[in-house]
């Protein structure tokens, strides 16, 4: 799963037409560019999840060409020039097992919900794959005018279909789906108890749209929190995957101590990413659907 904020927590994804049209064109196209799957995805005021299947290794090209197309478009509708994400990296959690990866997609589409600005998912006026996803239907978006030229090279019209995650080949398209319904219901009565408990108040749908831009939470950001690689409801799992990367980064060390002493025909374990792309080295592939 993918989240990355806007800088300062400001609302420069607010929905609107515009934003939401430039949102699902700009992430459509990258991920056709680069071979990724899209297995859900949520653009919140500002920031936005996305969950991603990337057989092919490809995430980091893929988010640097989303991220960047996606804030230039944005800044040229908003008129600014300044930097539209905020400094830090974007959050990567890997999805150890399919458990994983459905409670990632429930927590991101109530995420609107959780945060009690509608009362319930499909509600949210943002763009988001709630309702292709239910439906078994793709989004659909256009190439924005207030920045792409029409005589350039960019499609006129892209499409989204959402996959569904991988370990759920046992399950129907519609068991899948009831499924999930019943997760996100889940999700909203437990949001509905807090706010009984707490006498809070939705913002609403309306006043989400009316919020403006340049506004950012009046709620305080955490600072100094871990930031997971990994995302595992099983303990054995959470501890399989943390011993892969430990292995991996071991693996790699002592490649690349290898190539910097000289020899050229190390090979550089299977993940590693920028080396074989600029440099001639030697790299193992990876099994095939282990993206």
């Amino acid at each position: 799963m993918i989240t990355r904020r806007c800088t300062q927590r400001q609302f420069l994804m607010r929905p609107d037409p515009e934003t939401n049209n430039a949102f699902i064109y700009c992430l459509a196209e990258a991920a056709s560019r680069f071979r990724i799957s899209i297995l859900f995805t949520i653009a919140n005021s500002n920031h936005h999840h996305t969950g991603i299947h990337d057989p092919h290794g490809n995430y980091p090209a893929f988010l640097e060409h989303f991220h960047k197309l996606f804030a230039k478009c944005q800044n040229s509708l908003r008129g600014r020039w300044e930097n539209f994400w905020a400094s830090e990296q974007a959050s990567v959690v890997r999805l150890v097992d399919p458990a994983d990866i459905v409670d990632k997609m429930v927590y991101a589409l109530t995420n609107p919900v959780k945060d009690f600005i509608v009362e319930k998912a499909h509600h949210w006026p943002g763009a988001s794959a709630l309702d292709a996803i239910l439906r078994d239907m793709p989004l659909s978006a256009t190439r924005p005018r207030h920045f792409f030229r029409d005589e350039g090279s960019m499609p006129q019209a892209v499409t989204l279909t959402f996959v569904r995650p991988p370990g759920f080949e046992q399950l129907s398209p519609n068991e899948f789906v009831v499924m999930l319904k019943e997760r996100i219901r889940l999700a909203e009565e437990l949001a509905a108890r807090e706010l009984r408990q707490t006498g809070r108040r939705v913002l609403g749908r309306a006043a989400a749209l009316r919020q403006n831009w340049r506004d950012r939470p009046s709620s305080r950001e955490p600072r100094r929190e871990l930031s997971p690689r990994i995302a595992a409801r099983n303990k054995w799992s959470r501890i399989e995957a943390l011993l892969r990367n430990r292995a991996f980064q071991a693996a790699y060390a002592a490649a690349r101590a290898a190539f910097v002493a000289g020899v050229r025909d190390v090979l550089f374990p299977p993940g590693t990413y920028w080396l074989p792309r600029f440099v001639a080295i030697r790299c193992a592939a990876c099994p095939v659907g282990t993206g």
